[in-house]
């Protein structure tokens, strides 16, 4: 259970909508006890219109839904980060955000991963994740989540060997190439798991601690 300071700011504390996949900021609402309650009851990002002075849920009228992903109150428990699956654009005037920037999905280019594309790793999983709870038919990914733990694995370990070749005996291009088809590979027997790269990032992060002893 989150803990929210509503009474600091009368009753409203800000919540900023970012999307879950893209970390966009999506648009800036405001809160009450009574809004907050409806959206982790129900799913779907909930508001209080200080100009209508009732609830409103994004997306009731247009169809543009807020899919609610994660809640976090700041450190000041008065202003809200909500992550969120939006169905379309977020803003009433039709862009993706209430700011005129493009939220691009997975498949397209974006700046922000242009500038810091380990950024892209958190994305992929995600798209791995949605693949494996959907499994579309076509997919390549479906078709290594149905051929079994045991394929993955060897999958990874097939990889990893082409990946040795071409640091020993290829190119820098061809090392980049296979490394990032073990990587690919990896997040998929990861996310059979239940796990994330990021997991393996934070335990990178351990082990950087002077502390760390190993296992």
């Amino acid at each position: 259970m989150i803990k929210v300071d509503f009474q600091k700011c009368g009753g409203l504390v800000p919540a900023i909508i970012q999307d879950a996949q893209t970390r966009v900021v999506l648009m800036l609402g405001y809160m009450n006890e009574e809004s907050l309650r409806k959206t982790e009851e129900t799913g779907l990002v909930t508001f209080y219109s200080r100009s209508r002075k009732c609830l409103w849920t994004k997306g009731e009228s247009s169809g543009n839904y807020l899919h609610l992903v994660s809640i976090k109150s700041d450190c000041d428990n008065d202003t809200l980060l909500i992550q969120a699956i939006p169905d379309g654009p977020t803003c009433h005037t039709g862009t993706d955000t209430c700011w005129g920037e493009e939220n691009r999905p997975l498949a397209e280019p974006s700046p922000e991963r242009k500038d810091n594309p380990l950024l892209f790793l958190s994305e992929l999983s995600n798209f791995v994740e949605k693949r494996y709870k959907e499994m579309p038919e076509g997919s390549y990914t479906t078709s290594l989540f149905r051929d079994g733990l045991n394929r993955m694995a060897q999958k990874v370990g097939e990889e990893a060997l082409e990946l040795v070749i071409e640091a020993t005996n290829g190119t820098d291009d061809r090392l980049i190439y296979e490394g990032s088809d073990m990587l690919y590979h990896l997040i998929v027997l990861l996310t059979s798991k239940g796990l994330r790269i990021e997991d393996m990032a934070a335990e990178l992060i351990e082990r950087h601690n002077p502390g760390w002893k190993k296992h």
